[in-house]
């Protein structure tokens, strides 16, 4: 099942996506990995919906990405004696850590940690900011507001402090429990949550002990100043826009996005646009004119993926959202000024010799006629620097090891197909040739460019590239045994 396009789609489950029809269904209109949100659903949920994941991947043959998102803290204001509150512009507010239920005038915060990063001067966030306070006096256990921004407060909202970097780890009592059971249950990449600063992305990964790659999500204003040492130890980035439009102003949104995207394209890391992409799909089968053109603009940054929550998840249309978005890409693809787009903002990067190898692969495919580039890869480190120079034929990924196929499944362009482990280069570009001829990408009138390390089976060795022929019998004369 070869996809024609380059960008992936990753389907988030739940509700509205929890059978094998369902499953199986989202993968053939084009979901290429699968989101299981710790946020929601009993671990026995979680485990039902791998196991599907799992049995339309034997019975398609095709490797399928799992990414387990993990849920992060949550901070949150108590209850209301009422219930509900309607604060009003100009009012005085304070939070506290007394647990008398609140009123008009006040409210509990449980959250000690918050009271000892805030300063005179900042801002609590509460609802995804339908409501704000500025902060006029705070002390260990309290915070007197003025609400700048009114509104309906009711019990359990959740709280956002965007101005400062909160001493609060990324990884909560349940985290590090759902952490462990996914990697037990054997996902392929966990999703960070509330990410502040790298020391957080360490953590998890000590936790994890390489059994799933780390991703990191960008939702919060300290993870965007401290971009650049987040994604030094990530494996990947979430771009995950919704939270970053409530600590942030939104019209500072899309230039982030742009710059994080390039930031994981020069990285060589696997890089997801996320939220409300086709948020209307929720409830209608179309998509509005903006939704389209919201997921086309991170087509042409260069994502390697885009991401469907709710719409896939509880939406009424989940099908014919992974269509939408498997339609928007391969128009997207197919103009002219796509790929000048990505030719203007690639990032030349010569720091090794694997980087000269896949340079030097996308030029010969530009200047030959050339079908695809293969390349063999243990860690799927070769296919992501591939990826990286954005070339216009295809790239197939081989690897003898179907963890890595799984998770090359998020990486630009990479048709990840699994190949028997290679001793000897002859075998290895045979291999690829077969690879290449049966599912379609080229036929044995063609050419093919191989890259590979040299010894096989050894991490970061790539050093090796050839082109050729899709003839094996062409092959067997150049290079006999």
């Amino acid at each position: 099942m070869r996809r024609h396009r380059n960008v992936k789609i990753v389907a988030t489950l739940g509700p509205a996506s929890s059978t094998y029809e369902m499953i199986r269904a989202l993968f053939e209109a084009g979901a290429d990995v699968f989101r299981l949100n710790m946020s929601h659903g009993v671990h026995e949920d979680i485990a039902k919906r791998h196991a599907i994941i799992r049995r339309v991947e034997k019975d398609l043959g095709r490797p399928i990405g799992i990414l387990a998102d993990l849920q992060g803290p949550k901070l949150r204001v108590g209850v209301f004696a009422n219930g509900a509150e309607e604060l009003v512009e100009g009012a005085a507010f304070r939070m506290d850590l007394s647990t008398t239920p609140g009123d008009v005038t006040r409210v509990n915060l449980p959250h000690p940690e918050i009271f000892a990063a805030l300063e005179p001067g900042t801002s609590l966030l509460v609802n995804d900011g339908k409501i704000r306070l500025h902060v006029n006096a705070c002390g260990k256990d309290f915070a007197d507001c003025t609400v700048t921004v009114g509104g309906t407060i009711s019990n359990r909202k959740g709280v956002n402090v965007p101005d400062v970097v909160l001493p609060v780890a990324a990884l909560s009592e349940k985290d590090r429990g759902d952490l462990e059971f996914a990697c037990e249950l054997g996902v392929d990449w966990l999703a960070l949550s509330f990410v502040q600063r790298p020391e957080d992305v360490i953590e998890a990964r000590s936790l994890a002990k390489g059994r799933a790659a780390i991703m990191s999500k960008i939702e919060k204003p300290a993870a965007v100043k401290a971009y650049d040492a987040i994604l030094q130890v990530s494996d990947g980035i979430m771009v995950a826009r919704g939270d970053l439009g409530v600590e942030l102003p939104v019209t500072s949104v899309p230039p982030i996005q742009k710059r994080l995207v390039r930031g994981a394209r020069a990285a060589a890391k696997p890089v997801i646009v996320a939220t409300q992409m086709l948020e209307s799909m929720i409830e209608s089968p179309v998509p509005t004119r903006a939704e389209v053109s919201d997921v086309a603009t991170a087509i042409y940054e260069g994502a390697d993926a885009v991401m469907l929550s709710a719409e896939s998840a509880a939406g009424k249309y989940p099908v014919e959202a992974v269509l939408t978005m498997n339609n928007v890409a391969m128009s997207v693809e197919k103009d002219p000024t796509y790929r000048s787009v990505i030719e203007a903002s690639r990032v030349v990067r010569r720091e090794s010799v694997a980087d000269g190898i896949v340079a030097a692969a996308r030029e010969i495919a530009e200047a030959t006629n050339v079908k695809a580039i293969c390349c063999f890869s243990q860690t799927g480190n070769t296919a992501a620097l591939v990826a990286r120079e954005r070339p216009h034929v295809p790239i197939i990924a081989l690897t003898p090891l179907m963890s890595t196929a799984r998770r090359m499944a998020l990486t630009w362009g990479a048709h990840c197909m699994i190949t028997p482990p290679q001793e000897r280069f002859k075998g290895a570009v045979l291999a690829a040739v077969g690879a290449a001829r049966s599912d379609g990408f080229a036929t044995e009138e063609d050419q093919i460019v191989v890259t590979a390390g040299v010894p096989f089976n050894v991490k970061g060795t790539t050093n090796i590239l050839r082109v050729a022929p899709c003839d094996e019998r062409l092959i067997s004369r150049v290079d006999p045994e």
